[in-house]
């Protein structure tokens, strides 16, 4: 019987082992979930540039005013019969 308990009790280190230091353990449980949560940030950001960048796109498509608007905004242009003012706060 002694023999018996003694295979039980290293079966129940051996799992308590794995458990607690092995390839699938509960910190690197804890430290794949924390990284699932970077990436899913980061995934959440791609997304919401990808919405601004579909946007711009449906803008360009659809009419001049955002490339006016870029044109003058980034470039500095202005139309031939305007004239130019810039005011600061």
């Amino acid at each position: 019987m002694k023999v018996i308990a003694l295979i039980l009790t290293a079966f129940l280190l051996m799992i308590q082992a794995q458990l607690w230091l092995g390839k699938g353990s509960l910190p690197r449980g804890g430290q794949l979930s924390a990284e699932l949560a970077q990436v899913q940030a980061a995934n959440e950001q791609a997304r919401a540039r990808n919405a601004q960048l579909e946007a711009e796109l449906v803008d360009l498509r659809e009419g001049l005013e955002m490339v006016e608007e870029k044109a003058r905004l980034e470039l500095g242009m202005i139309k031939p019969d305007e004239i130019y003012v810039q005011v600061r706060h």
